[in-house]
């Protein structure tokens, strides 16, 4: 495994890796396809098949950590609000009476 300068590269490097061993025929498939659509080696071909798949993971990657706000529709919008709205309804809180949100109750003499 290879050393890295930040803990985000190697993640990404495991990543790549894990990705490599579990498609490893459909990653050998693409490599022969290339050498065959380029004709260059397979020495020359791997390494932008590997960047090229570390880009890939990187974009999405970077889409997965995009926050609620950017990525939610107005249905997600809405179902999140009304669970946001539901986890408050085990709290028993005192009702105010007319009097206690009157006006002259909250401002007092400067009303």
């Amino acid at each position: 495994m290879t050393t890295s300068t930040s803990f985000g590269e190697g993640k990404e490097s495991q990543i790549l890796h894990n990705l490599q061993v579990t498609h490893k025929q459909e990653i050998e498939r693409i490599t022969q396809t290339l050498i065959q659509i380029t004709n260059l080696s397979e020495e020359t071909v791997k390494p932008y098949l590997n960047a090229m798949l570390n880009e890939l993971l990187k974009s999405k990657q970077a889409e997965l950590k995009r926050p609620f706000s950017e990525t939610a529709t107005a249905d997600e919008w809405i179902a999140a609000f009304d669970e946001w709205v539901n986890s408050h309804r085990g709290f028993n809180f005192p009702m105010l009476s007319d009097e206690d949100i009157s006006r002259e109750s909250i401002y007092g003499e400067r009303g």
